[in-house]
């Protein structure tokens, strides 16, 4: 006999036979015979009698079929089939809908979810439609019932949902010497180890491009100057071998000569070998120029997952202060400066300069030099991001100036803003490791449902019980998906499974992934901090020291829980202040619904991003700097800060300088500086000129620039709503 039943979306609920008899009620007055009460009561005993004690609602609505089909009320049969047919179309009118938009192109925010990739070619296209109908697996079979509560009840996202079935993860930094100096084989195809730089260069954009393939998240090369270096002297000596064939002479003394520095030099003047060693010198830096110019050319023309997106990708820099290392650096942001094409700027990869004391940051550093020209290209592209190594919480004990790996000791980060550091399961390094998996907090909704408590201290007290409850979900969440996770096969990642990840090449194909994969991080994200803390104390951070003080509270606690479940579920969470693009607007919709429009809230069409003080707020960059900088120790899992300056910035890369000055004096992790850049796609005029929207020349719409997370988009067609009213909200901080 039937005593329970399990719903659609996983409920358990109690049988109850007066739901059946509706329904074949239902079907017998559509028809012209009319109902019959002996014969609904009939059917319905043989159902509820000749079940399983559970059984699941298309399981009895198939009973109810065949017992009508026995039945000599045929005609009712076919209607209740008829109107089993119409409901089930009716569930899946959503998903039809959802469906047709993609195939017309519509802009909406489910098109628009991700602004680097097209959804309006087939192949973005294809991926939209296996990412909406991937979603709802995840929930039926993939989650528990509290997460998938959490999810409907708008307190957590699940990023890369459509992702999660795949077993993937999320990001890493890649240990490029492992492929430059011994290849790699992936899927069928074989790359030998590099012997010059333009090899090298090309490797690092194979390495980025394959493995992002096997992965949701984005690519990062942690120590991109360190890596290539070996190849300019490598590419060096070529060049003087070169000379040797030219002159018939053995200069072989040459090979090993030390070089100051790859600056091209005029000849005239010069003689015999300092003549020679300067030509090669020329040929040399002309040809790391070239490579560094290919890579970037290729990182934003080499499209992955399908044909549908440019590889997100990430590289770090800064600190090798070998001729060799300055050589990569120096041709790398002058190819930068000058643009991609018509003088365009490249969005890809994201540029992170690593400013360190002693290194790349004071006039007497030997790479300061190479940091002006950062700040002067910054002020242009808007790359390098900077990423501070003198930050309390980035410095190593280990690192030692005069060890040729000292980038093993530094941080790296993705340019979005995660950051892998710490490792409870390993050494503590970027190198070889990532991100396994985040989820985000609606901080805001926790906010919202407490704000009509009069009593302050209750408010907060309820509000820190509420966050407790929805931490645990989520910590919970995450170890479900690393459980997972881990049962993937290595050969399912033929490149990160057998070369990148740290302790990788110890797998045989057909072991899972588990021995290695406890090292990445498991992230707990947050966003709305502001929103929260007006409706919890009437002010944002910004504008309150004591909402500052309540700020600091609320996610020096979410830490605090962090290293609580590291050691419960022996994993490394990290509390990481989400770089939001979708989500910006998801949450706010669906809370405004909730709760109506509240003021300072749930007013705008997005909540601000993690920590960071409304983008509406009119302070000063020091202001700022103050007020989030504390934040930045307490989210290890990632973090950023913006600085929004006004005018043309082309010509003054000081104004660059003095925003990483702040980060220097308020420990800041990682920082970056947003300014208006548009640019012609005919002739390639530019200017900052944000009341202009077409060429002067060719008038021609400009493509105007922007930052939308941690990255460029080159134009604001494909933001989604929600990101494009917070664009509209910026204001510049002076």
């Amino acid at each position: 006999m039937i005593q329970t039943v399990e719903k659609r979306d996983g409920r358990i609920v109690g049988y109850n036979e007066e739901k059946i008899k509706a329904a074949i009620r239902k079907a017998m007055l559509s028809t012209d015979t009319g109902e019959d009460e002996s014969l609904i009561q009939k059917i319905t005993d043989r159902v509820g009698c000749s079940g399983r004690e559970r059984m699941t609602v298309e399981e009895i609505q198939d009973r109810v079929e065949i017992e009508l089909m026995k039945s000599a009320r045929k005609d009712v049969a076919k209607r209740y089939i008829a109107y089993r047919d119409q409901r089930s179309i009716a569930r899946r009118a959503k998903t039809r809908d959802v469906f047709l938009e993609i195939i017309e192109a519509k802009s909406n925010d489910i098109t628009r979810e991700n602004a680097n990739m097209n959804a309006d070619s087939p192949a973005g296209m294809m991926m939209k439609f296996a990412s909406e109908t991937t979603k709802p697996f995840v929930d039926d079979y993939l989650l528990s019932a509290e997460a998938k509560a959490a999810v409907r009840n708008n307190y957590i996202h699940i990023h890369d949902k459509d992702y999660y079935p795949t077993k993937s993860l999320t990001c890493v930094q890649h240990p490029l010497d492992r492929i430059l100096h011994n290849g790699f084989v992936a899927g069928h195809g074989e790359s030998r180890p590099a012997k010059r730089i333009e090899t090298a260069a090309v490797i690092a954009c194979i390495s980025l491009e394959t493995a992002q393939n096997e992965m949701h998240g984005g690519q990062a090369i942690p120590a991109f100057d360190f890596y290539l270096a070996p190849f300019v002297r490598s590419s060096f000596i070529e060049e003087v071998k070169n000379l040797e064939q030219f002159t018939g002479t053995d200069l072989s003394h040459l090979y090993d000569a030390p070089i100051a520095d790859y600056i091209k030099r005029d000849l005239d003047g010069l003689e015999g070998d300092e003549r020679l060693l300067q030509h090669a010198i020329n040929k040399t830096a002309g040809r790391v120029h070239q490579a560094m110019e290919a890579f970037i050319h290729n990182m934003n023309t080499i499209h992955s997952r399908g044909g549908n997106q440019v590889v997100f990708s990430s590289i770090n820099y800064g600190t090798d202060t070998s001729a060799e290392g300055r050589c990569v650096i120096r041709e790398l942001l002058n190819s930068t400066y000058e643009g991609v094409g018509n003088g365009a700027t490249a969005i890809f990869p994201i540029q992170i300069w690593k400013k360190k004391r002693g290194v790349s940051y004071l006039p007497e550093d030997p790479n300061y030099d190479l940091y002006q020209l950062a700040c002067k290209v910054t002020a242009r592209r808007f790359f390098p991001n900077f990423l501070n190594l003198d930050a309390t919480f980035n410095q190593d004990d280990a690192w030692r100036a005069d060890d040729p790996q000292r980038y093993l000791h530094e941080v790296a980060t993705m340019g979005c803003r995660t950051r892998v550091y710490e490792n409870r399961y390993g050494e503590k390094r970027s190198v070889g490791r990532g991100n396994l998996s985040f989820t985000t907090i609606n901080i805001v909704r926790l906010a919202i449902e407490v704000m009509s408590i009069q009593d302050p201290e209750e408010r907060e007290r309820r509000f820190f019980e509420k966050l407790d409850s929805v931490l645990e979900i989520t910590a919970r969440q995450l170890h479900d998906r690393f459980l997972f996770q881990k049962s993937a096969l290595a050969k399912q990642f033929p490149l990160v499974m057998s070369v990148l990840w740290n302790g990788a090449d110890q797998l045989r194909p057909d072991d899972t992934i588990e021995k290695v994969i406890n090292q990445g991080t498991l992230g707990i994200g947050f966003i709305g901090l502001a929103e929260a803390l007006i409706a919890l104390t009437g002010k944002h951070h910004g504008e309150s020291e004591e909402a500052q003080a309540l700020g600091l509270k609320i996610v020096g606690h979410m830490r605090s829980r962090a290293n609580e479940f590291s050691e419960t579920f022996e994993h490394n969470y990290s509390i990481l202040a989400t770089p939001a693009e979708g989500l910006s607007g998801r949450f706010t919709k669906r809370d405004r619904k909730s709760f109506g429009v509240l003021p300072g809230i749930t007013d705008k069409d997005y909540y601000t991003n993690s920590n960071h003080v409304p983008v509406y707020y009119h302070c000063s960059p020091r202001h700022k700097a103050r007020i989030e900088a504390p934040y930045h120790e307490m989210t290890r899992g990632g973090h950023i800060f913006y600085v929004e300056i006004d005018g043309d910035a082309t010509h003054n890369e000081q104004a660059i300088m003095q925003i990483v000055d702040l980060m220097d004096r308020h420990n800041i992790g990682y920082g970056s500086v947003n300014h208006n850049r548009n640019h012609c796609p005919r002739c390639g005029y530019e200017n900052a000129d944000t009341s202009m929207h077409e060429c002067p020349k060719c008038h021609v719409a400009f493509e105007t620039i922007q930052r939308i997370t941690g990255y460029l988009v080159g134009t604001t067609d494909r933001w989604n709503s929600g990101k494009l009213a917070e664009l509209h909200d910026r204001i510049v901080h002076k």
